[in-house]
């Protein structure tokens, strides 16, 4: 088994329009999302998405990704952090009408 935890990821909160809750993705893996009612919750479902994608690819024959692989660019930097900062952070982005990625920009 693949130590999931080393491929990168991002949570994005979801508009209401759009169900809410927030949305996992894995930039090494363009076809695997999952989504969950807190950060918390989208992590243990992409994680659980995320290793079904990988059994897919090894049972399909095709590689796997190695971990960054996906990276666009390299100002990127992932790093779980604390709900209560990410809270914070997101609370700061609403405040300001941007998304919490474009915080650091």
């Amino acid at each position: 088994m693949n130590n999931l935890l080393l491929y990168p990821f991002e949570i994005k909160p979801l508009t209401k329009e759009e169900g809410g809750g927030y949305l996992i993705s894995f930039p090494d893996f363009n076809e695997c999302i999952s989504d969950g009612e807190t950060p918390e919750e989208a992590m243990k479902y992409g994680l659980d998405a995320l290793q079904e994608t990988i059994n897919t690819l090894k049972s399909t024959g095709f590689p796997i990704p190695k971990p960054f692989s996906g990276r666009k660019n390299n100002d990127n930097f992932f790093q779980k952090i604390p709900e209560n900062l990410y809270q914070r952070l997101e609370t700061l982005a609403q405040k300001e009408k941007i998304s919490i990625n474009s915080l650091s920009k």
